[in-house]
């Protein structure tokens, strides 16, 4: 087992991952950049070391200065956490280069699934059922339109590099789509530097399911069950549940023994997501994230398990301690995203927090670094914490809920409570009826409260 592990992220997961190496006895390396001196994962690390400015690409993008800082702590391994580097093939290619250990996938893995393209081919090769579209990026306007009208109107256009829902565009009819590929190649050069689009069958109101993978070195292939992240805005997840309260036993084992098998065949390591449409009793393919996921303890709380603690045995090389046979679901979990921001216009609302409570009691688990006095910087995504609940069923679990994120305080900045509170107490979340477009048509006619 690793002795030190440097953790390549800030905020609430570099907390969840050192409290992971913690409790096995592992040292732990917290990397920052100045903006983040004085954050919770620094203060709680063994060795902490300032790898650049604010600015991402200068800092938590800058490769050379995590490796550096691996190398003059003696870090053993490197763990990615979620965004900035962790599905970046060409860092995990230097890591393991550099000789330290990646906690995460191959390169070549990442690589595969991080071109939508390259990844949509590789799971319908592996078996994995996939939404009708193109097989490549379309590369001229004649050939964008004929796709179209063959795959039947309405269209997705989709970036092959985007990712978070950005790079997508929905195109309703033929008289929209050339203005609309445009656009969408322009945003996709500016957001990923690859113009490269591609079209798909456009689902109008789908659940977004997604299957949750553990694989070792060894050949043991597990899945953990499936989460619901249909609860979303712009396409940025803001609720996810497990188990789905649309699928029934029989859905989740054929699903999830399809998905184990398509893994156990690419030979898979690590933990991994596959996301998936689900409509009118189909189940369609869209991407893999190669990493753990933000919605990740909804997954540990019904099966009890550790994924950090996993991720990190297994790439250490060492074998899963259970098997599938051994997997149990029990009760019902459900995660809110607590977000820096205006919950109606989403403008970021960077600040000092004058005043922090989390929630508490049976059942309650809130992951965030936030403290008084912290100031939440301008510099980086607006997910402050997440606040996960569990339960014995759906409706107890909404009712603890509804009880946590009234206990939930964070003054000083405004945060997305005031709409968690109210999407969760709807009829259409209660009684579990709601898509992916459910909560943008929600907020189009909702008003903050007064305070």
């Amino acid at each position: 087992m690793f002795k030190k592990i440097l953790i390549a992220n800030r905020g609430e997961i570099a907390l969840r991952v050192l409290r992971a190496c913690r409790e096995m006895g592992i040292q732990t390396v917290a990397v920052h950049s100045t903006a983040d001196a004085s954050a919770m994962h620094v203060r709680f690390a063994d060795e902490s070391v300032c790898i650049g400015p604010p600015q991402v690409g200068e800092s938590y993008l800058n490769k050379l200065s995590i490796l550096a800082a691996a190398e003059i702590t003696g870090a053993e391994a490197i763990h990615p956490g979620y965004g900035f580097l962790s599905e970046n093939a060409d860092f995990c290619q230097m890591v393991e280069e550099h000789g330290f250990a990646f906690i995460g996938p191959t390169p070549d893995h990442i690589r595969l699934m991080g071109d939508k393209i390259v990844a949509k081919d590789t799971a319908k090769k592996l078996g994995i059922p996939c939404v009708p579209g193109t097989d490549g990026p379309v590369a001229s306007d004649e050939e964008a339109l004929a796709a179209a009208e063959e795959i039947g109107w309405p269209v997705l256009i989709k970036a092959v590099s985007g990712g978070g829902g950005r790079g997508m565009t929905v195109v309703h009819d033929r008289s929209q789509l050339l203005d609309a590929l445009r656009m969408a190649r322009g945003e996709a050069k500016a957001g990923f530097g690859d113009d490269r689009v591609y079209i798909e069958k456009f689902l109008a109101a789908p659940r977004h399911i997604e299957v949750q993978v553990l694989c070792d070195t060894h050949g043991q292939v597990l899945h953990l069950g499936e989460r619901d992240c249909s609860l979303q805005r712009r396409h940025q997840k803001v609720v996810e549940e497990a188990p789905s309260p649309v699928l029934d036993a029989g859905d989740r084992e054929k699903l999830g023994l399809l998905v184990a098998k398509a893994m156990e065949k690419f030979g898979y390591r690590g933990v991994g997501t596959l996301e998936f449409l689900y409509e009118n009793g189909q189940f369609y393919f869209i991407e893999m994230n190669t990493r753990l996921q933000v919605e990740h303890p909804v997954t540990e709380l019904i099966t009890d398990t550790d994924l950090v603690r996993e991720q990190i045995r297994v790439a250490a090389g060492e074998k899963l301690a259970f098997s599938q046979s051994d997997v149990r679901f029990r009760g019902h979990a459900i995660e809110c995203r607590i977000t820096a921001e205006n919950p109606k216009t989403l403008a970021p609302s960077p600040g000092r927090v004058t005043g922090y409570h989390a929630p508490g009691g049976p059942g309650v688990r809130m992951d965030s670094a936030l403290y008084a006095g912290y100031t939440v910087p301008p510099y980086y995504d607006s997910l402050i914490g997440k606040l996960i609940v569990h339960d014995v069923d759906r409706p107890t679990c909404l009712r603890r809920l509804e009880r946590a994120l009234a206990e939930c305080v964070v003054e000083g900045v405004d945060t997305n409570l005031p709409l968690l509170r109210t999407v969760i107490g709807t009829s259409a979340f209660r009684n579990g009826q709601y898509d992916t477009g459910w909560l943008g048509k929600f907020i189009a006619d909702w008003e903050p409260p007064v305070v």
